[in-house]
């Protein structure tokens, strides 16, 4: 069922890095991560990856990157905040997630992407429609700020199809998705459910937040 999928993505990234277009890509290494950075990897291996760390992931999380990255020889950078843990406290001493999360989001994940879009051109994301309310009206392509073209190539996938890629291609899984995990951030901000209908369902539990700002605050509307 995939095939030409990949294909139509490459030419796709051949259009934009024959216009002189510099490329990046995003990923929070989840087990629906996988497929866009396999099929990355069998374009261009030399493809900035960039992974923002807060500080706050897994552990799991860090390794199955590591194991994904080392699997596909992918080009992998590190970004954290340039503003330290110590100065993330709220008038109480506690971590901003406790009473701000919104600003724990900016500074841990917004800040450090935007001298990221500043190097780059195009912003490859593997967003898809049905993750969130903000997502669904989102385009294949779209401006973003710092004149940067976003491209979301799997935006109209389900997790199903992102699941039937991995078995096609023998990719593995998050190892905390066996255990109710299908949607995966910072520690403090992540629930199981294991009967959920909304893989999303366990990020920001009982709170109205659905993003951490990246799609949103980077979309030039």
């Amino acid at each position: 069922m995939f095939a030409g999928i990949p294909e139509r993505i490459h030419e796709r990234l051949c259009h934009y890095r024959n216009s002189g277009k510099s490329l990046f890509a995003t990923s929070s290494f989840q087990a629906h991560s996988i497929p866009l950075l396999h099929i990355l990897s069998e374009f261009d291996r030399d493809i900035p990856v960039y992974f923002l760390d807060t500080g706050f992931h897994f552990p799991e999380t860090r390794i199955f990157r590591d194991r994904i990255c080392e699997q596909l020889k992918l080009n992998l950078l590190v970004v954290e905040s340039p503003v330290p843990k110590i100065a993330q406290r709220d008038e109480h001493s506690a971590f901003l997630f406790t009473s701000d999360p919104d600003r724990c989001c900016y500074l841990n994940k917004v800040l450090p992407m935007e001298p990221i879009l500043m190097q780059h051109d195009v912003w490859i994301s593997g967003v898809r429609r049905d993750q969130t309310r903000q997502r669904k009206g989102l385009k294949s392509e779209e401006k973003g700020i710092h004149d940067t073209l976003r491209y979301h190539p799997l935006l109209d996938w389900t997790a199903k199809m992102i699941w039937e890629y991995r078995q096609a291609f023998n990719l593995p899984e998050h190892p905390l998705e066996a255990k109710g995990y299908l949607s995966i951030g910072c520690v403090p901000c992540t629930r199981n459910f294991h009967e959920q209908q909304d893989e999303r369902v366990g990020r920001w539990a009982g709170m109205s937040k659905e993003e951490c700002g990246i799609h949103t605050e980077f979309s030039k509307k």
